[in-house]
């Protein structure tokens, strides 16, 4: 299961920008610039695309402002105009690396951010989270089905559904998901 819904050659940097900011908590007005290293190859299908989950400027701007990549986001094609993420875009660079474009099929990504107060933070992602090489914990896969569930189906209808799906075999007749299934 992929952790951000987005076109694969943004997900390693999201990673990367998670991490980051795990390390060294920042907020989006005390960030520079932001430069990512992504395979050649790669860097021309993402690049300030007009969809938005496959524009990675966009994605970077929304992971910097929202300190996530929520699905809603990712689709959310007026947001690409707003004032405040455009600023964010404008700080990102794509780079196109060949040395990540000799490591394909491995989605390998370099990313740099640039604080205000001159300092560089770096992460390098080898493995995107969500393959076998990287799988995702049981939190984080529950994160991502609350995020996709929960604007359909409610958030409590969401949450026990979810539940019930972990524990599917305690489930004493799969019928008893089909009204979790209906919107209200």
């Amino acid at each position: 299961i992929k952790k951000w819904t987005v076109g694969s050659p943004i997900q390693a940097p999201l990673d990367a920008l998670e991490l980051i900011r795990k390390k060294h908590p920042f907020n989006a007005d005390q960030v520079q610039q932001v430069t990512v290293r992504l395979p050649s190859s790669e860097s021309s299908v993402i690049n300030n695309r007009e969809i938005p989950d496959i524009c990675l400027q966009y994605m970077v701007a929304v992971m910097l402002l929202d300190k996530t990549a929520s699905f809603a986001a990712a689709h959310d094609k007026p947001r690409m105009q707003d004032p405040a993420v455009l600023r964010e875009r404008a700080k990102v660079q794509i780079i196109p690396d060949e040395e990540l474009e000799r490591q394909l099929p491995h989605r390998e990504s370099i990313v740099e951010v640039t604080l205000t107060d001159g300092a560089k933070l770096t992460e390098r992602i080898e493995a995107v989270r969500g393959t076998t090489d990287n799988p995702m914990p049981r939190d984080e896969v529950v994160a991502k089905c609350t995020d996709l569930m929960a604007p359909v189906l409610g958030a409590p209808t969401a949450k026990t559904f979810i539940e019930k799906i972990l524990g599917l075999e305690k489930l004493k007749d799969v019928r008893e998901l089909r009204p979790l299934l209906q919107r209200s």
